[in-house]
């Protein structure tokens, strides 16, 4: 991990807007993420909580799954955003469905506030990747 790593302003301000708009009415931890697919195009999501907490939605998870209903499915960089000291950085789940849609020097960004603070590549927080290529096809 990185300390105070850069990232640019588009990326981190998209992030920080839409972490305003979290629905966060149990926990009031609002989490925002904006992520730059391969093409250039900036996706974002907050987190979405529910009374039924396993069925709630993270901030990554909502950033993909906009990206994938625009069209794209390669991910360069991601910047996640809370108040929170230390950063929060991605759960489990969402490091898989990072994998799914970036490769191993994928870059993701982790940031409080006021700015950026860590940076990691995807292979660092997700060594020894489970992956497309372990499914064998047709069998």
């Amino acid at each position: 991990m990185q300390r105070n790593t850069s990232v640019s302003q588009e990326l981190f301000d998209a992030a920080i807007a839409v972490r305003k708009r979290a629905y966060v009415p149990y926990s009031g931890f609002r989490v925002g993420a904006a992520l730059r697919a391969s093409d250039g195009q900036v996706f974002v999501g907050c987190n979405v909580e529910n009374v039924a907490y396993p069925e709630g939605c993270c901030a990554e998870a909502g950033a993909i799954s906009s990206m994938v209903a625009g069209g794209q499915l390669n991910i360069s960089e991601i910047v996640v955003v809370a108040d929170s000291d230390p950063v929060v950085s991605p759960c489990g789940g969402c490091r898989q469905k990072l994998a799914e849609f970036g490769g191993p020097d994928m870059i993701i960004y982790l940031a409080d506030l006021s700015g950026v603070q860590a940076k990691w590549r995807l292979a660092d927080i997700l060594p020894a990747t489970f992956g497309k290529e372990h499914l064998r096809s047709g069998e």
